[in-house]
């Protein structure tokens, strides 16, 4: 194979309480990408849709984690990646991590799938580090292994597959952009024994009720005590929405990774439709503009499409 067509999905990173340990892969939105193998040691970068996307391989989260392979590797290769962004960096919803993500997965089939999932994580969080300073797997984890993953640590690098009951999620993405450095740098440096000792809880009580299929102990376990208070002051009308789908039937939810997206889970598609209608209606009288979404949880992570499937 000398190109590849792969569609990448977004992500939910954290899941409300499981900051930079849990992640969720959506069936819906996804980046469309191609990735041709080039005869000479370069990385190219192009946006397919025309949005300005950062063509200097090193600033793009695409771009550096191929960089990391050619560093690595001693084949005279390089790839040629065009990007259709249907993810919007700034989203909450795993921009960053698509592309990366989608990179090395596509450059791993061209090469013959020389690296594992977790050789494959490993390097796009080369990607993730270009978006936030920061190397994170929460949203490339599930973009890589579908699903919904446990971090359970970076270094080194142990991801662990959470099974789930079947679950609506309903997205909102107020068009606002809230960047993943900024969103880092309000949170607070030092966390309470007692908020800390609430939090675990709430992550072991959210990993078992996922497991275990127990629906009111997910929604139980869908609190943040440390990094929602202050992350959701960069969201207008979050906690307005989120009490109002809560009353709808949703089980819960929160902020989709940094934000401004929020996301909320339910039970049944009726409860869902419900719960858009609320997000809705709730950002149409903030006159904010809006895209939402229906969509469930992607078991497969990302996926090789035929030709037909790239604009």
């Amino acid at each position: 194979m000398k190109e590849i067509n792969i569609q990448a999905p977004a992500t939910i990173a954290n899941l409300v309480c499981g900051f930079d340990v849990l992640g969720l892969c959506l069936d819906k939105p996804y980046d469309l990408m191609k990735v041709k193998l080039l005869d000479e040691r370069k990385v190219i970068i192009r946006s397919e849709d025309g949005y300005p996307l950062p063509t200097e391989p090193t600033q793009n989260t695409a771009g550096a984690p191929l960089l990391e392979i050619l560093s690595e590797t001693n084949l005279t290769i390089g790839f040629e990646v065009t990007i259709n962004k249907q993810i919007k960096p700034g989203s909450g919803i795993g921009s960053s991590a698509a592309s990366a993500a989608g990179a090395v997965f596509a450059a791993n089939c061209l090469m013959g799938n020389i690296y594992s999932k977790n050789d494959l994580v490993r390097l796009a969080m080369f990607g993730e580090k270009v978006a936030s300073g920061v190397k994170h797997a929460d949203n490339i984890a599930p973009c890589i292994f579908g699903g919904i993953t446990l971090i359970r640590s970076i270094f080194p690098l142990d991801i662990v597959s959470i099974s789930a009951p079947p679950l609506i999620i309903t997205l909102v993405h107020p068009q606002i952009e809230v960047r993943t450095s900024d969103a880092r740098q309000i949170l607070r440096k030092e966390v309470l024994l007692k908020d800390a000792i609430r939090q675990w809880g709430n992550i072991a009580g959210l990993v078992a009720g996922l497991m275990k299929g127990d629906y009111e102990l997910i929604g139980r376990s869908l609190e943040d005590v440390i990094i929602e208070p202050v992350r959701s002051m960069l969201i207008p009308g979050f906690d307005e929405v989120k009490e109002l789908c809560k009353q709808a039937g949703a089980l819960g939810g929160g902020i989709s990774g940094s934000g401004p997206s929020i996301f909320m889970m339910s039970r049944d598609l009726q409860t869902a439709s419900q719960v858009e209608k609320i997000m809705q209606d709730l950002y149409f009288k903030l006159d904010i503009p809006h895209h939402t979404y229906i969509t469930t949880i992607n078991p497969n992570g990302i996926s090789v499409q035929n030709d037909d499937h790239f604009p």
